[in-house]
């Protein structure tokens, strides 16, 4: 083997220089990281095999905690549905595996033999549910300290607002089109699926926005709802709204 080559699993200690939290229960740490098809292969042998889908769950619910909370004390001027929006766009799973690539959260898990051979330390649904995961096992191993969390945290979640908020992607387009074509009776709006390329775990989708059946705007994204928001925003450019 070359001596470059990573041997993964990497060591847990190194997540933890990364993170910044030593763990007192390492087990905690290691069931993070442990997803569901290596559990499952351990049980197949007659092993005992946790996973990280009850710390997921967990975490799942810190995480909207410690982000309502940030975001009810920084935006004080913004309705519900505008920080219900906010909040929405960094934790989606999208937001959450690029959060978990930062730290190269993947290199560390433990996967089952399947998911390692498609490439499973790099799949969005995997990581994003082990970021949630670890974030309740340091909550659980700091003896539910909520401050711990939000240091570890915060980071993220401050950048990806500021990124978000720089390329507008909080804006409502399909709601902003929607309501000029509401203003002249019996117009038909509708978004159309028009192609879809890539591998399973990172796909691109083409949309079109259709106004009587007419195309006045595409928009391509990594998931449908957002190239529907990006092909809304090409379609406003016909009403002179250029965003």
């Amino acid at each position: 083997m070359n001596n470059t080559e990573k041997v993964l699993p990497l060591s847990i200690e190194g997540l933890e220089k990364i993170i910044g939290y030593t763990y007192s229960d390492k087990e905690l740490l290691r069931k993070a990281l442990t997803h569901s098809s290596f559990s499952n292969e351990k049980k197949s042998k007659n092993k005992k095999g946790d996973c990280n889908e009850r710390l997921e769950f967990l975490g799942d619910s810190i995480l909207s905690i410690v982000v309502s909370e940030y975001l009810f004390s920084r935006y004080v001027d913004n309705q519900e549905g505008d920080l219900s929006k906010i909040r929405s766009s960094v934790v989606c799973e999208k937001a959450l595996a690029k959060y978990a690539a930062e730290i190269g959260l993947g290199d560390y898990m433990y996967l089952g033999r399947g998911e390692e051979l498609n490439n499973g330390r790099h799949r969005p649904s995997i990581t994003a549910d082990a970021f949630e995961a670890l974030l309740a096992s340091m909550y659980l191993d700091s003896e539910r300290d909520m401050e711990v969390i939000r240091r570890f945290v915060l980071g993220f979640i401050k950048r990806e607002i500021d990124f978000i908020s720089k390329n507008s992607t909080f804006v409502d387009y399909k709601t902003m089109l929607q309501q000029i074509i509401q203003q002249s009776e019996g117009e038909k709006l509708e978004y159309v699926l028009v192609d879809e390329t890539g591998p399973d775990h990172s796909k691109t989708f083409v949309t079109e926005a259709r106004l009587n059946g007419s195309p006045i705007g595409k928009g391509s994204a990594g998931s449908k709802r957002e190239s529907e928001q990006m092909a809304a925003k090409e379609a406003l450019k016909l009403f002179g709204e250029d965003y």
